[in-house]
């Protein structure tokens, strides 16, 4: 199994198929969204005596890692958790794969005072290789998946590719 993913494609798998699809084919709009830059800022005040952003591969990018083998991805609300809870278990996942088992997560929402433990389980791998197989299927369209028209879309990166 080739660990070609990046997190933000199984967080987006869960969020928006649309999204996904334009973010893997190279339509990449996050560095015009002010919810993008604010996330950024939360991120970088956010634990400021942690080593930032651990790459793997050019893959994933982790937010930070304590000396207790627990990965934290720091995010600025919990609305989409369980896009965020499937990233951090595809983090667990690659880092098994590349043979560092053991270790588990902790999604930090410091804004909300709020710290979620996440692990990864038999049944989460099996979940995710059925993940990469529906990310591949929607990657490879010709056209994007329909636009949701979820509240959350007004204030995407992507809306004016969906409603304009």
């Amino acid at each position: 199994m080739s660990l070609k993913y990046t997190g933000t494609q199984i967080n987006y798998y869960f969020i928006c198929k649309r999204k996904l699809w334009y973010f893997s084919n190279y339509i990449q709009m996050e560095q015009e969204s002010e919810l993008v830059e604010l996330g950024k800022f939360i991120h970088e005040s956010s634990y400021p005596r942690e080593k930032k952003e651990i790459r793997i591969d050019n893959t994933i990018a982790i937010d930070f890692a304590g000396n207790d083998k627990i990965i934290h991805e720091v995010k600025k609300s919990n609305k989409i958790e369980k896009a965020h809870i499937w990233q951090l278990k595809y983090y667990l996942y690659y880092l098994k794969q590349k043979g560092i088992p053991n270790v588990t997560g902790e999604l930090n929402y410091p804004k909300l005072k709020k710290i979620e433990k996440v692990s990864l389980t038999d049944n989460n791998e099996k979940e995710l290789k059925k993940i990469f197989s529906n990310i591949d299927e929607i990657i490879n369209r010709e056209v994007p998946p329909s636009p949701i028209n979820k509240s959350f879309c007004k204030k995407c990166a992507y809306y004016e590719f969906c409603y304009v």
